[in-house]
């Protein structure tokens, strides 16, 4: 099985609009981010987490097939903004996309043209499926464990697939959620920066800190803006066992 990091940007992307801060006008590849999001795949399946504004360029670079699931965090428009894009994969059956259920009402209220009694010829086929944490589902090969963590006050999904876990986007987890991560051993977890406080999501200490009660052997940080710093510098300030995903980046897990 591997993923393969689409997208490790917070919701503005890096370099953002207007910005000239030494970030934004880094001209190495790492330092560009797209909006989060991730493709999981073995042999048989293919995952796709989250689809933002940023998926029709992502999914370029990918060979194109058929697309099993796609599993949602959260109704954010950074991730869930490029559903309509993914039209092209209707080609192979109706696309399955999987959510919570404040996420599934969401995207009725967002894409009502999708959902009408006579559909515009061209628009996506999506197949919903309200999902909950703790109840798994089975994807082709990939076992699939929602979660529940708190983006401030709006509880959203992360998802753990074995010893795996993909969580982006959180402020805080509750004690009964953080042992159903007991003996994953690599994380994926959004950090946003280093410092000044964000209501909603982690900074880098809370994210290590997170990474350390997990048990996690191998931490990679994602959904960062341009104060998280240059790539090779900020990497070079974190403790063994944590990285600073990239676009691009492919782990095999």
């Amino acid at each position: 099985m591997k993923l393969t990091f689409l997208g490790t940007g917070t919701s503005g992307g890096v370099p953002g609009l207007g910005c000239n801060c030494k970030v934004c006008r880094s001209m190495d590849p790492h330092d560009n981010r797209l909006r989060a999001a991730a493709l999981l795949e073995t042999r048989q399946t293919r995952i796709l987490i989250d689809a933002g504004p940023d998926i029709r360029q992502q999914l370029l670079r990918q060979p194109f097939r058929k697309i099993d699931a796609v599993l949602l965090t959260h109704i954010h428009y950074d991730h869930v903004a490029g559903i309509d894009d993914l039209k092209t994969f209707c080609q192979f059956g109706d696309l399955n996309i999987y959510a919570n259920e404040a996420t599934v009402r969401g995207l009725h209220q967002t894409m009502p043209y999708c959902f009408a009694e006579h559909l515009y010829p061209g628009v996506p086929k999506l197949s919903l499926h309200t999902i909950k944490p703790h109840q798994s589902l089975q994807i082709g090969d990939i076992s699939v464990l929602p979660i529940e963590v708190m983006h401030d006050k709006l509880p959203i999904l992360g998802y753990r697939f074995g010893s795996f876990a993909y969580i982006t986007d959180m402020k805080t987890i509750a004690d009964s959620e953080l042992s159903r991560l007991a003996g994953v051993e690599t994380l994926v977890v959004n950090a946003l920066r280093w410092k000044k406080e964000h209501h909603s999501h982690m900074l880098v200490d809370e994210a290590i800190d997170f990474a350390r009660k997990v048990g996690a052997k191998v931490t990679y940080f994602t959904h960062m803006n341009h104060e998280i710093g240059l790539h090779a510098e900020a990497s070079r300030l974190l403790p063994p066992g944590f990285h600073l995903a990239f676009d691009g980046e492919v782990l095999q897990l």
